[in-house]
């Protein structure tokens, strides 16, 4: 054999790896994708969760009947860093220190906004009065609208006389007047320990409502 005949070895054609190669590489973005996606959506549920939204169970029955134990919440956090709260709005908020009702201990309570800072506060008949005017809450059930009584203190904001919402705080109160451990307990709540706004009932979906 002619040695300029003699078979050279030659590097196998690449053409079948780089089809190979094309073929895994979608496959591998795709993981990517798929990781980044996943990254992504938890950093959005943790910012939503810490700055925009929350959910809560209602333990208790202090906000019967607009809220019955077992409803499941949604709560705004972000509502009152863009305007101020409202009479009448259902609030979420850090239990107070000096709150020692009956009952397992808890990080949040929710009850209802009634009286705002700077108003004065008083019962009579068994209505609420807010400056000297009787305060309409439709929110309750017409039979109990004459039944708040005031707390079981001797404080100030028991409620035997008038009683002024100091600067910065809040005045709660439980629809469930005659079982809601509130305000008339232990006092107005500071603007700064709100949590948010109940916004909806989530659960069950048979009573889906906003507020």
């Amino acid at each position: 054999m002619d040695p300029d005949e003699q078979p050279v070895d030659e590097p196998a054609p690449r053409e079948g790896r780089g089809r190979h190669a094309a073929e895994r590489a979608p496959g591998s973005r795709w993981i990517f994708e798929l990781i980044g996606v996943v990254v992504v959506a938890v950093v959005i549920a943790v910012v939503l969760r810490t700055f925009v939204l929350a959910t809560y169970s209602i333990p208790s029955g202090s906000m019967e009947p607009t809220l019955q134990i077992g409803d499941r919440i949604l709560v705004d956090k972000l509502s009152y860093h863009l305007h101020g709260v409202g009479r009448s709005d259902i609030i979420v908020f850090s239990t107070p220190p000096t709150e020692d009702c009956a009952g397992p201990p808890v990080a949040d309570l929710v009850k209802r906004v009634i009286g705002l800072p700077g108003e004065t506060i008083s019962l009579s008949g068994g209505r609420v009065y807010i400056n000297g005017h009787v305060l309409p809450e439709p929110w309750l059930p017409p039979a109990t609208r004459t039944e708040t009584t005031p707390g079981p203190s001797s404080a100030p904001y028991a409620l035997h006389g008038a009683y002024k919402v100091p600067a910065h705080d809040v005045f709660v109160m439980g629809d469930n007047r005659q079982y809601s451990c509130d305000s008339r307990y232990w006092g107005p709540v500071p603007e700064s320990t709100i949590v948010g706004k109940v916004d909806m009932r989530i659960w069950p979906p048979s009573r889906l409502t906003f507020f």
